[in-house]
């Protein structure tokens, strides 16, 4: 669940965002409308950037929750991604569009959890009790390989996408919480995990170099048996918003 300083540092960023494409908008606008010869540089973004196949850069948030036997699980993190079209658009249809690929990092990534407590397990017939570790887990993610298809569109500001992806996180405290341990010894998990994941979204743009970005993510954490056992999250649901540069 986001907490209080997410919620206001994206209430921020999206103002400023909002703000900065307002008054560069009604500054070029107010040019040409003065008969100084100078047009208004928003003609159609998307295709711009199309066209010219330009580089894209930028800060996000992303937030979610766990789903089914991990609804108790909550998720946070602030990443930069870049990202670049690859090719001329191709026309497939409904299906038309251009190839792009990214990648993204995040330096604060946060997985909230239930606090350390007692379960009973079930093994082999027989019944037992241990202890379970729990709270928030910090760690780091990089996604080094974003698949993005980008679909053409005659709008002059929303640009719709899906992708896929495949991601790293590593976190001091094995992940997710299990049987507590010592670290370093048998019956636990992994400090590092795998995230393939795929989403859509959209880039809203309200200048011709800048846009607002909004993502919906199902990711999948697992250590892929690099721990003694892979409870993993079998499913997550993950918003994500970023405010794009785009060269």
């Amino acid at each position: 669940m986001l907490t209080r300083t997410a919620k206001l540092f994206m209430f921020v960023f999206m103002a400023g965002a909002l703000v900065e494409g307002s008054l560069l908008v009604s500054a070029q606008t107010s040019g040409d409308a003065a008969g100084t010869g100078v047009h208004p540089v928003i003609d159609n973004p998307v295709a711009q950037v199309r066209q010219a196949r330009s580089w894209e850069y930028g800060p996000f948030v992303n937030g979610g929750t766990g789903i089914g036997n991990r609804s108790d699980f909550h998720f946070f993190s602030l990443g930069f991604q870049v990202g670049k079209p690859i090719g001329r658009p191709l026309r497939a249809g409904v299906l038309s569009g251009q190839f792009e690929l990214g990648a993204n990092i995040m330096p604060l990534w946060q997985a909230y959890t239930p606090g350390p407590h007692e379960q009973t397990f079930v093994y082999e017939g027989k019944t037992y009790t241990q202890s379970v570790g729990g709270g928030t887990y910090t760690g780091v993610s990089l996604t080094p390989v974003i698949f993005r298809w980008n679909f053409l569109t005659r709008s002059r500001r929303f640009q719709p996408w899906f992708q896929g992806a495949g991601g790293l996180i590593y976190t001091p405290h094995k992940f997710p919480p299990d049987v507590l341990v010592p670290h370093g010894t048998p019956g636990a998990t992994s400090v590092w995990n795998f995230s393939p994941q795929g989403g859509g979204g959209f880039h809203y743009f309200i200048h011709d170099r800048r846009s607002i970005d909004v993502g919906v993510n199902a990711i999948h954490i697992s250590s892929a048996s690099l721990g003694d056992h892979n409870p993993g999250v079998n499913a997550s649901v993950q918003f994500q918003v970023g405010y794009t540069f785009w060269k």
